[in-house]
């Protein structure tokens, strides 16, 4: 009952989201042909974009109930991507202003309360679930100690930022030590990895130490964190501030996502915010709420005590605390009942990838895991390395020399990402509407072809369609499926590598997942599925047996099955009870 119940509060969030295109907007067409593509405006792209992010949080939702956590993250993600890009685009007109900030708020109240697995799930910002407690213990106090706090000095060492205890810090250090321990130690352990990559570029750019502690609070030191204002990476930078201190996201990598390249990019923010405000807490102030809300609250108070800036937002004031907890703690994790994990720094060698390659093929000649090359590339937001020219890439430590070796044997159709499929525009065809036919965003067809204006689009222009995946294949065919007995959409979506969500949509089959025998289900697939990979069985021979009839039986080949059991060619002897290996489809 109480799933059921979730179910309907989340499919009527849901439904309010999508039906705002009918009750708070203006009248958009869905398709136009080439002549009206060229009133398209900048408003039309945002709205196009939201469209899809609505579409990937319905699909989230319908995910969620069925508890599968993997659907849920994948659609999550997709959708911090688009409001990514509708950042990058800049929202002028105000009705779409008014529609992205209504979405962006119920999307983050779906996003914080509604999606169960969402809390139970390790892929998510463990540093964004932590803060949000740490605000439940001041909503609990009902205050937030300013003013005429008492202070206990820790360290105020020349060249650090000052530490100092008052109640509420050690409140949070209780929280630290008990709740939010199993948190703490994946920081902690993750320190041991970054802490020589990073601390080296603050020293050089003479910056305290204790700044490595802002990463920690803001990402849990993972550069893969999303928060749920799309903050991205270790340093939590926005698309804009990110862009401002040199930081490219495109369809193929994003550098806050890179721990040399953002650490480098927040040391400079933070050498101007010095500049500024003159003062560690005021730039650590200024760096969660931004400067210019910070400068209004130093003008009303006409003071620059951070202690004192009553009118500064809740969560700016619990974020000094919480980050003094979190470097007290830093300084003397036993002291606090922590233990230091063992130095395990991330060490890597760097290799020049001259084209576009397959992160597997690049895996295998590194004698490592797909995965493992993503983990030491965090950057990189496809299963492929860039186009645009050479590419340094991570390997693991050791690899360099037998990875060369190896790489460079392979012919180029084998290492190299096929390149690109070309579409080739047709008259009534517009940005939208090809964007649409492939089942790609708008934002990342206009990146893979490096076009700023959709507008600009002619009769016999060629464009590159990227694909799931990130690296270019062929049109998908449509296939019609015939359901079977004991067939589900799941099982269906991964015996031709789509999901069920797909499926649905190309079905118009709305939120139900039921089908039945016989059924035909319209597949927009690259190719028809796999055919069985033979697994290993042990057969016992029975008393009338003969190695023919067991071949016949299995639909094998007498010499493989020799070949398998290592028996003599010319021998096909076999007894009772004997144990024959059989690789059957």
């Amino acid at each position: 009952m109480r799933l059921l119940i979730s179910y309907i509060v989340l499919v009527l969030l849901t439904s309010h989201i999508l039906a705002q295109d009918s009750a708070n907007q203006k009248p958009r067409k869905p398709f136009m042909n080439t002549s009206d593509a060229a009133f398209l405006g900048n408003g039309n792209r945002i709205s196009s974009i939201l469209g899809e992010a609505k579409q990937f949080l319905s699909d989230a939702v319908i995910a969620d109930v069925n508890q599968d956590t993997v659907e849920v993250v994948y659609n999550i993600k997709r959708i911090f991507d688009l409001l990514s890009d509708v950042e990058q685009l800049g929202v002028r007109e105000e009705l779409d202003k008014i529609e992205f900030e209504k979405f962006q708020s119920d999307f983050i109240l779906i996003y914080t309360t509604r999606l169960s697995t969402i809390s139970s799930s390790t892929q998510f910002l463990t540093a964004d679930l932590i803060r949000r407690d740490i605000a439940s213990i001041t909503n609990e106090n009902e205050s937030v100690e300013m003013g005429t706090t008492k202070f206990t000095i820790v360290d105020d060492s020349e060249g650090h930022i000052p530490l100092v205890m008052n109640s509420q810090v050690e409140s949070y250090i209780r929280y630290f030590q008990g709740k939010g321990r199993k948190g703490f130690n994946i920081w902690l352990r993750r320190y041991t990895q970054y802490r020589d990559l990073m601390l080296p570029i603050l020293e050089e750019n003479d910056l305290p130490e204790e700044l490595l502690v802002v990463s920690m609070i803001e990402s849990g030191l993972d550069p893969k964190a999303v928060s749920r204002a799309k903050a991205v990476g270790l340093w939590q930078f926005m698309y804009s501030t990110g862009k401002q201190y040199g930081l490219e996201r495109n369809w193929y990598i994003d550098e806050r996502q890179d721990p040399i390249k953002s650490t480098e990019a927040a040391a400079k923010y933070f050498k101007d915010l010095y500049k500024e405000f003159d003062d560690w807490y005021l730039v650590l102030a200024a760096y969660n709420t931004g400067p210019g809300r910070l400068n209004r609250a130093l003008k009303l108070h006409e003071t620059s005590d951070y202690w004192q800036l009553y009118s500064l937002p809740k969560d700016t004031k619990n974020y000094i605390p919480y980050f003094l907890s979190s470097a007290i703690i830093l300084r003397d994790p036993q002291k606090y009942g922590f233990k230091m994990p063992k130095s395990n720094p991330l060490r890597y060698d760097k290799v020049t990838i001259e084209k576009s390659a397959d992160l597997t093929v690049i895996a295998k000649a590194a004698d490592t895991k797909r995965s493992t090359i993503q983990r030491l590339n965090p950057e990189l937001r496809q299963p492929a390395t860039p186009s645009n020219g050479s590419y340094t890439l991570n390997i693991p430590y050791g690899k360099k020399d037998s990875f060369y070796k190896k790489f460079n044997a392979l012919p180029d159709e084998q290492k190299f990402a096929i390149q690109k499929v070309e579409h080739r525009v047709r008259k009534g065809e517009n940005f939208i509407s090809i964007a649409s036919k492939y089942r790609v965003s708008v934002a990342d067809l206009q990146t893979i072809n490096n076009i700023s204006n959709i507008n600009k689009l002619s009769i016999g222009q060629r464009l590159k369609i990227p694909v799931k995946g990130g690296v270019y294949s062929n049109y998908p065919e449509k296939i019609i499926y015939k359901v079977k007995s004991g067939d589900t959409l799941g099982h269906i979506a991964e015996k031709y590598n789509t999901r069920a969500a797909e499926i649905r949509k190309w079905n118009n089959m709305g939120n139900t997942s039921s089908i039945y025998p016989n059924q035909k289900l319209s597949l927009f697939v690259n190719k028809k599925p796999d055919k069985d990979t033979p697994s290993k069985n042990v057969y016992i021979v029975k008393s009338g047996d003969t190695l023919s009839g067991i071949a016949d039986k299995h639909n094998l080949q007498v010499s493989k099955i020799k070949e398998w059991n290592n028996m003599k060619k010319n021998s096909s002897r076999i007894y009772p009870g004997q144990k024959l290996t059989l690789f059957v489809k």
